[in-house]
């Protein structure tokens, strides 16, 4: 079966911070990872056409060759590639972390329960 749990952490070292975001993932429709495309610097656009990412290619050139051919075809306006999309995390937990001496560190925790966000702290 397919989970659509996730966590993303933010880390700091030299700020001994960091933010963690637990949350259920859902694909974007296409009308908004196409809008999300189309607010990509153009060279990024390009990018993403050009490549079939993680395929096996023969050489840097033959991906600059794609890139420029590309370019000249579409101009100011490349396509979205079929395979392009995004996910977006649909946050129910953040937790703040400030590191503090002899390991006495700070947790905040918010967490979403139904439309209420509770505010706790953790041990750490």
């Amino acid at each position: 079966s397919i989970n659509p749990n996730a966590a993303l952490l933010f880390y700091w070292m030299e700020l001994e911070r960091q933010i963690r975001i637990e949350g259920r993932i859902e694909k974007l429709s296409k009308e908004e990872s196409l809008e999300y495309f189309n607010s990509r610097p153009l060279d990024s656009r390009y990018g993403a056409l050009a490549s079939s990412q993680s395929e096996i290619i023969p050489d840097r050139e033959y991906l600059e060759k794609k890139f420029s051919e590309l370019k000249e075809k579409y101009g100011d306006n490349p396509p979205m590639p079929d395979n392009w999309g995004g996910f977006i995390l649909k946050p129910v937990l953040f937790e703040f972390w400030q590191g503090r001496p002899n390991r006495l560190h700070d947790r905040i925790v918010y967490e979403k329960k139904e439309s209420n966000w509770n505010i706790y702290r953790l041990s750490p």
